[in-house]
């Protein structure tokens, strides 16, 4: 059997890199961009099988050139994992300023668009294809003191249902994935901004976050690959359109 062709953006680091060495580690052909050019390097470097551009994916020119790239090396694709995304600014509302917003809407939401506009078309003429497009929590809840970020997740699951509607036809499948907190450097980041903003230790943040879900933890990045893998797999063949959470369940953003 041919091996799998596998996109994944934002991959140099943290959830991207566990999904493209999961896919990689089953033998597929996995191209993959970033900014963090030794982070690609690394992964790399321990897989043969991966291929890795270093990309602005809020670019619309560098993106359209990867893909063109990407798609002619592997003579099609399988599955697009749009993964990249950026925290965002932390502040009120009134704090926020345009720049800021439109930069954290151009990576969490514009970004899936370019990508789909390039892979669609070939997914559409082999009639076979999956999209997996990165949600959050915050898709599916407000998210006080980082409505951009929340905006644009929310964004992203509308954006997944109208692209699921526009491509069954096709056999092609598209869901969202929503991770809740994920263990790794980014969740840190955002938990020293948010402690910053309230005066509140980091610790007590960390605290707040995990004891506001069902499981009481912070999710791994292997567990998000999990269920992209099985998303992507011939068991999940008749499952599209949704928006699944991988986040232990999340009752409230803050224990009381």
């Amino acid at each position: 059997m041919a091996a799998r062709r596998i996109i994944v953006t934002a991959a140099g680091t943290g959830i991207g890199r566990e999904i493209a060495s999961r896919f990689a580690g089953e033998g597929a052909q996995v191209h993959v961009c970033d900014l963090d050019g030794h982070g690609l390097d690394q992964l790399t470097s321990q897989h043969p099988n991966i291929s890795a551009a270093r990309v602005d994916v809020a670019d619309e020119a560098a993106v359209d050139a990867w893909l063109h790239d990407a798609l002619t090396a592997l003579n099609g694709c399988d599955v697009l994992v749009n993964n990249a995304g950026i925290s965002g600014p932390t502040g009120t509302v009134e704090e926020m300023t345009l720049d800021a917003w439109r930069q954290c809407l151009a990576v969490n939401l514009d970004a899936q668009m370019l990508t789909c506009r390039r892979v669609v078309p070939v997914m559409k003429a082999q009639r076979a294809g999956c999209i997996i497009n990165m949600s959050s929590t915050s898709g599916l809840f407000g998210c006080p003191f980082r409505t951009p970020y929340s905006a644009a997740k929310w964004a992203v699951i509308g954006f997944t249902k109208s692209v699921a509607v526009e491509t069954g036809p096709f056999n092609i499948r598209c869901n969202a994935i929503c991770p809740g907190s994920v263990d790794g450097d980014r969740m840190d980041r955002v938990i020293a901004a948010e402690a910053a903003k309230t005066g509140k230790s980091q610790q007590e943040v960390r605290t707040e976050y995990a004891s506001g879900t069902s499981m009481r933890r912070f999710a791994k990045a292997s567990e998000i690959a999990d269920l992209c893998q099985y998303l992507a797999s011939d068991t999940a063949k008749f499952i599209s359109g949704q928006a699944i959470p991988v986040d232990g369940h999340t009752e409230t953003y803050h224990s009381e």
